[in-house]
């Protein structure tokens, strides 16, 4: 018997050193490959710190440097252990940077909760649909000394200023702070103000007092407002406001229908300035610069042609990412351009994964917070597979022969349909993430649009942009104008369509890291055994049907409360309720409309019973009841309910539990579930944790305590 246990533990530890031996040979055949998964690394590295429920210690961010010399060590006598070692050492670093850059950024201040004198010079100026929004750097409220953040103020529509970046100004506002998530686990716009420098945002009051300032306008920022003036000037309506977007990155002045629309028809990707639009940029001035080198034969016999022309192109690129604001997918076209003239000039080759990974690694170095947001997931998801992509279909794509003419059109439109099919297909789990939507059509608009930007709308902006110092931009802003109304003809056209967009309840967190795994393993590798990643794309985008909306939801103030009804949403709205905040419960429940519960009297629903006074919630028959109190005593209602909700303050004893105007004003929005074991209850402050960017528990006015006043027991 002994002998027999012998021989099957002998047998099995042999299969588990015969899988590991194996394991470890597939991953020695993809040397090549091993280097971007340090990125990834560095990218997880920062996720954890955000996934934190309470800031790490102080200690944490020093255990990166000694882990790193580990791994370079090992890796010079054992290049795997070595590069296993510096998955976890580079994972350590991302988390250091994250917690580094957290700490060092100002506090929030306290800002008046009514109307403030506002004085402040002018940083940057936004056109709007009607008006201006300008942002404001060390501004003083009420002559007190400057603050260390900076705040966005939204003129008056009718207001005749017309200020300019390094003027100073001064006006009556309302200023208030960044706002909380919609819901427990939505997107984060505290965090997101607190890593921006930014205090907080509002509306003036009265028209603004402009004068100019001793140091002027600051370059850049000056230059950009004056190409959105002139292009506006010489381009009416929502093309003009198109125009300005492409040249300088501002998307502010858009009419809220043409945004719709180039949403809705997949084309919002044209209005964030990034890959195509610097590729365009610099191939144009890589190939004009080239052309004059040309033409002067003493510098083009003693200059390399290719690599000057190349220099210059991403000097022109580097000018053009600083014009548009270093948004996130501009630093990531700018990276991998800089390391494609580099392998231009080294002769080796442009695209490449590598590439890739240290464009997302500087990313990540400088603003670790960006890899929470869409731009950057989506941006380096599309790439990912558009590299992938050519690395799989280039030794399959026919070489141009006889009739090359014609073979170079047909590929160069099979280049421009693979593409949107791979980026879109990439990009779609992250879209289901932050926005529960699908575009359908992505692939028939972005095949009529992107040649149009392309051959007319980019050249022609560079052209007016190359113009304008000699007034002379007009001559090409008209056809520049002329190919932006095309652009919004097909974004109109398609948005038309039927089903042009799907609303769909956006996968969880989870999911979404199950999606993106499984594309990092089916790109990053080139063995068969990167079709294992399929799976796991395939689980998260099925990771909804394991996510169930909240049966109830509470906004931060209480003037919006949400009863999930079947497969819709019916909600409670008072006075002053967040707009933004219904639009995200829409999203969250995959709807584009919800009922509007009336004031009094009687409404029925799936699992709602409406009377005067109280809503009965029951979204099954094994659920516990939660009641909405609109005006009933609550010791009518509270012992029938397992929990009761309100948007005014519950006095008294009740035997429920109780989720009020008290608890919101403490811990922030709720999210209910009504489940057959019993109530969950998830607050924002719970979700969120104790960090930096949340503000502590609020106490009442003349107290001292951080408890406010019990309101049940």
């Amino acid at each position: 018997m002994s002998n027999s246990i012998a021989r099957s533990g002998a047998a099995w530890a042999g299969q588990r050193s015969s899988a590991l031996a194996e394991s470890v040979g597939l991953i020695a055949a993809e040397r090549g490959r091993l280097a971007p998964w340090l990125a990834v690394a560095l990218g997880a590295g920062v996720l954890l710190y955000f996934s934190l429920p309470a800031e790490p210690s102080a200690g944490a961010i020093w255990l990166a440097p000694p882990l790193l010399a580990l791994a370079v060590w090992t890796a010079a006598r054992w290049p795997l252990a070595g590069w296993a070692l510096g998955l976890v050492a580079v994972a350590a670093l991302g988390f250091a940077v994250a917690s580094w850059q957290a700490g060092r950024q100002p506090p929030m201040p306290d800002l008046p909760r009514g109307a403030t004198i506002l004085e402040a010079r002018i940083a940057a100026v936004e056109l709007l649909p009607e008006g201006r929004r300008l942002t404001l750097e060390a501004p003083r409220l009420d002559g007190a000394a400057p603050l260390a953040r900076h705040v966005r103020i939204r003129l008056k529509h009718d207001d005749p200023a017309e200020p300019q970046p390094g003027d100073l100004v001064r006006v009556r506002a309302l200023v208030r702070a960044p706002a909380a998530p919609a819901y427990p686990g939505a997107w984060d716009f505290q965090r997101a103000a607190w890593f921006s420098g930014l205090a907080g945002s509002g509306f003036a009051l009265g028209r603004a007092e402009v004068m100019a300032g001793e140091a002027g306008a600051p370059l850049l920022a000056g230059l950009r407002a004056t190409i959105e003036a002139r292009v506006t000037a010489a381009i009416p309506g929502a093309a003009g406001a198109v125009a300005a977007a492409l040249l300088t990155g501002g998307q502010s002045a858009i009419p809220a229908a043409d945004l719709g629309a180039m949403r809705d028809s997949g084309l919002a990707h044209l209005l964030s300035v990034s890959g195509l639009h610097i590729a365009i940029v610099m191939g144009l001035s890589f190939g004009l610069l080239r052309w004059l080198l040309a033409l002067l034969p003493w510098v083009a016999l003693r200059l390399p042609g290719k690599a000057a022309a190349a220099l210059g192109a991403l000097a022109v690129g580097g000018f053009y990412l600083l014009l548009t604001g270093c948004a996130v997918p501009m630093q990531r076209s700018f990276a991998m351009a800089a390391l494609a003239t580099l392998a231009l000039l080294t002769g080796r080759r442009a695209l490449s994964l590598r590439a890739w990974a240290l464009a997302a690694a500087a990313v990540l170095l400088l603003q670790p917070a960006a890899v929470l947001g869409a731009s950057f997931q989506m941006s380096f998801a599309a790439v990912l597979a558009l590299i992938a992509g050519w690395e799989a279909l280039r030794p399959h794509l026919p070489k141009p022969g006889r009739g090359a003419w014609r073979r170079r059109l047909a590929l160069a439109a099979f280049g421009v349909l693979a593409t949107s099919v791979l980026a879109g297909a990439a990009t779609t789990p992250f879209g289901l993430h932050h926005f529960g939507r699908l575009q359908l059509y992505g692939v028939a608009a972005n095949a009529l649009a992107v040649p149009l930007t392309s051959a007319l709308v980019m050249p022609a902006g560079m052209a007016a942009a190359a113009l304008m110092p000699f007034g002379l931009e007009g001559l090409a802003l008209v056809p520049m104008g002329w190919g932006v109304e095309g652009i919004l003809v097909v974004a109109r056209w398609v948005a038309s369509w039927p089903g042009a967009v799907l609303t769909a309840p956006p996968i969880p967190a989870w999911g979404l890291g199950l999606c993106a795994f499984g594309m990092l393993w089916l790109c990053l590798w080139g063995a068969r055994w990167r079709l294992l990643g399929l799976p796991f794309i395939l689980l998260g985008l099925a990771s909804g049907a394991w996510q169930r909306a909240p049966d109830i939801l509470v906004s931060a103030d209480a003037r919006l409360i949400g009863l999930r009804a079947g497969q819709g949403l019916a909600v409670q709205k008072q006075a002053g309720a967040s707009g933004l905040t219904r639009e995200s419960w829409l999203r969250l429940h995959g709807v584009t409309e919800a009922t509007l519960l009336p004031k009094t009297g009687a409404y029925s629903a799936a699992g709602i019973e409406c009377a005067a006074g109280s809503c009965t919630l029951r979204p099954a028959p094994d659920a516990p009841a939660a009641v909405l109190l609109r005006g009933a005593p609550p010791a009518e209602v509270c012992a029938g309910a397992a929990l009761v909700v309100s948007a005014e303050p519950v006095r008294g004893h009740c035997a429920a539990q109780v989720v009020d105007r008290f608890a919101v004003w403490r811990n922030g929005a709720h999210a209910i579930w009504l489940v057959p074991d019993g109530v969950r209850v998830l607050s924002d402050r719970a979700a969120r944790g104790a960090r930096p960017w949340v503000p502590s528990v609020p106490v009442p006015r003349g107290t001292t305590s951080p408890d406010p006043p019990a309101t049940i027991e």
